[in-house]
């Protein structure tokens, strides 16, 4: 189908999910998505993307119209210590779009390389078998299973997409670096894989082109990377001094930060250029940060 025929239908209108619905938009499709306050919807509002509010507590007021006509809808919303809230929340409005006149072509949720659990350095595939480390992966490899039974029960075809570490303009070490945040984290032998916003546009739009009932993707770019040496690369770039090396143990992290460390792997991201055609844009920091930089982000 062409993109001006395409209706996108977003559950969490997020930093990856608006980058994709800008690119729907250009294209000459249409989107309508839920955010969670009306303060966001009120800075979305000249965007061109129709509103609505949801979270847990706050199902769509009209599911049935919102996802009306919908051909494509995607979630980005993470679980919570209850489950998935879309599929808790309106799991029986999304299945019941099967039997509708024109039910969705493809349905896609945004999950994380987090389900793969911590590998010790090594590599993982779209086959590995998934060993979560901690709550927050173990309530992902939940929602990804919710969302592959809901396309087992309708039949319409539902899609993972494992995203490494998100960047991209105004979400990047350069960023960081330029707010004075940053910190250079010496873990040894810890590595962590990234992805630029773009490139995720890329792959979610390749597969809503070749839709492949249950397939996982990971999306990833081709280097995984020292954390330090990323930071190094952006202070580079702006002609900064890098912050000191800090050894992990005694850093002074958050209980957030201290559990992103606890991961450690390599992941593959052969699929996506195999059975999806993809070239990224960015296939390593370096390319993405300059990029970013040249372009004043």
């Amino acid at each position: 189908m062409t993109t001006d025929s395409m209706r996108l239908f977003i559950f969490g209108l997020g930093y990856s999910a608006t980058a994709l619905a800008r690119s729907v938009l250009t294209d000459g499709g249409t989107v309508a998505g839920t955010v969670r306050s009306e303060a966001k919807r009120a800075e979305i509002a000249d965007s061109g993307v129709e509103a609505h509010l949801f979270d847990r507590d706050r199902p769509l007021e009209e599911p049935a119209r919102a996802l009306a006509g919908a051909t494509h809808i995607l979630s980005s919303v993470p679980p919570d210590a209850a489950g998935d809230p879309v599929i808790d929340q309106h799991g029986a409005d999304l299945a019941a779009l099967a039997s509708s006149a024109q039910p969705p072509r493809w349905i896609g949720y945004l999950s994380t390389t987090g389900v793969y659990g911590d590998r010790d350095g090594g590599w993982v595939d779209e086959a590995s078998e998934l060993f979560p480390t901690g709550p927050r992966g173990e309530r992902r490899l939940a929602a990804e299973r919710a969302w592959l039974a809901l396309g087992e029960r309708t039949g319409i075809p539902v899609h993972l997409f494992r995203l490494a570490g998100i960047y991209g303009p105004g979400r990047s070490a350069l960023d960081t670096v330029r707010a004075g945040r940053a910190r250079r984290i010496v873990k040894p032998g810890q590595v962590f894989s990234r992805i630029h916003v773009d490139d995720i546009v890329q792959v979610v739009r390749a597969s809503m082109a070749h839709p492949n009932p249950g397939a996982a993707y990971n999306v990833c770019d081709d280097e995984a990377a020292p954390p330090q040496e990323v930071i190094a690369h952006a202070c580079d770039l702006l002609g900064v001094a890098p912050p000191p090396l800090v050894p992990f143990e005694p850093a002074a992290l958050s209980d957030m930060a201290r559990s992103f460390y606890r991961d450690n792997k390599r992941v593959r991201n052969d699929r996506i250029k195999t059975e999806l055609g993809v070239e990224l844009g960015y296939p390593d920091y370096r390319s993405g940060l300059r990029a970013l930089l040249y372009a004043g982000h």
